[in-house]
């Protein structure tokens, strides 16, 4: 036994001189390992076995950015001698690779490998019309803060963490269009109607539109009258609205106000009227005052409406026309004269015709045909245009000038110059008048509008 007991140290020693010192690079463990490993055919029996003199029967564990807690049968003192187990853990943003736990085995190996890999993330990957910036890379705690390009929002989460299980807190955001584009629309305006029109011609610049994202403007759409268009009296509101290719919108609108510059309302003379045109008192209308049949007009025949807002010239007056020219100087170049005589108020041809002229008051009216009546026997004689009494020298001068009789029923039809055109000798029939008339006496103009507008009195 003594000298088993003194063999013993004499086999450690040279199983250390075979022991050398290696580096496993990647694998976190800085150990010891045996190059030349040497075994007893038969390994002696466990009481054999002196632990007190064999304090390291493995290797130190020595893991790279890690740590080995070590519990010992013999103490802890003994941080590596036979059946000492150890647990293996890393430091903050390194994971183990290996088992957690390792024991030293009779055959001075570890019962396994371990060692401390940097946590690390995946490359996070880029966001359209946007960025991102990071503190460490892709190493754990590493926090990369996202942003968009101007005119864009972030929607999602504005930062995301490296964590301990390499994975990205979060979600991937995503920039997006929110911000409607700008538009700028032209300013309000006033306008004054043109001369003898309730209407102003009004021009204007497109809006001025820009997108703050990509620059792009899909379409711009108006609410109103294009520019140039002809706008009535009163105010106009004209919208424009415009949209971006993320269909986000924005609207701008301007007024248009069109004011009409008026004269005072002119009143019609005495036994007279007037006919105006346009809107009868706004800049530029012109008014002619006409006197009713058996009156002449003493004065300025037009007056005008300037844009001072006041009338050219004064008001004229309607006074009895004083011979039968004169009379028919009323209507020269305005109304066509059916002059009708009898002798007497209960002559049947005479009451014939003005029944039937009364019955087609629309289609006279329609042709410019006004009716003069000459009726009786002196000194009771009556001659009258409508309600109009006529004096007894214009109807003598008329019946002279015209060689109408007082004898029997006759008529007569003048056209707008004064012109003796037809004679009756029994009651004309209203279709006989306007067939005559249509044919022989309407002027270009008057046709072009009958055709244009048709008869408005069937």
């Amino acid at each position: 036994p003594r000298m088993a007991q003194e063999a013993a140290p004499v086999l450690l020693v040279v199983l250390a001189r075979l022991v050398s010192s290696t580096w496993h690079e990647g694998s976190g463990y800085y150990l010891e390992s045996h190059t030349n490993e040497v075994y007893a055919e038969e390994p002696p029996p466990e009481p054999a076995l002196d632990y007190r003199r064999v304090p390291q029967w493995c290797a130190t564990l020595n893991i790279h950015r890690g740590e080995a807690t070590c519990y010992s049968p013999r103490g802890s003192s003994y941080r590596s001698s036979l059946g000492t187990r150890c647990e293996l853990s890393c430091t903050r943003g390194y994971r183990l690779v290996g088992p957690s736990a390792v024991q030293c085995l009779p055959n001075r190996h570890w019962s396994g490998m371990a060692y401390c890999r940097q946590i690390r993330c995946h490359v996070l990957p880029a966001v359209l019309r946007g960025s991102y910036v990071c503190s460490a890379g892709v190493q754990m705690d590493s926090r990369c803060d996202y942003t968009c390009q101007p005119g864009y929002q972030l929607e999602g989460d504005r930062s995301r963490i490296c964590m301990e299980d390499g994975r990205w807190s979060g979600s991937e955001p995503i920039c997006v269009d929110l911000e409607p584009p700008k538009i700028r629309c032209p300013d309000s305006r006033e306008r004054i109607a043109e001369p003898g029109k309730l209407t102003a011609t009004v021009y204007w610049d497109p809006p001025r539109v820009r997108d703050s994202a990509d620059g792009v403007i899909k379409r711009v759409m108006l609410r109103g009258p294009e520019p140039g268009s002809e706008f009535p009296e009163g105010e106009h509101v004209i919208r424009y609205t415009a949209h971006d290719q993320a269909y986000n919108r924005a609207s701008c609108k301007f007024s248009i106000r069109v004011q009409v510059r008026r004269c005072p309302v002119l009143k019609p003379p005495q036994n007279g009227y007037i006919s105006c045109t346009s809107d009868g008192n706004n800049y530029g209308a012109t008014c002619e005052y006409l006197c009713d049949g058996g009156y002449e007009r003493q004065g300025t025949s037009l007056r005008v409406c300037q844009s001072t807002q006041q009338w050219t010239g004064s008001q004229p007056l309607c006074a009895h026309v004083n011979s039968a020219a004169s009379l028919l100087d009323q209507f020269h170049e305005k109304r066509r004269l059916f002059i009708i005589s009898a002798p007497d108020p209960s002559n049947r041809y005479y009451k014939v015709q003005i029944s039937m002229l009364q019955q087609a008051a629309c289609g006279l009216e329609l042709r410019h045909v006004t009716t003069v009546e000459l009726v009786g026997q002196p000194p009771h004689e009556v001659g009258r245009i409508r309600e109009h009494r006529l004096s007894l020298g214009i109807i003598e001068e008329l019946r002279r000038f015209l060689h109408l009789t007082r004898s029997h029923f006759n008529a007569v039809l003048l056209d707008k110059a004064g012109t003796d055109r037809e004679r009756y000798i029994s009651p004309a029939s209203p279709d006989e008048l306007f067939v005559f008339i249509d044919t022989f006496l309407l002027s270009e103009r008057e046709a072009a509008r009958r055709a244009q507008s048709g008869d408005p009195c069937e």
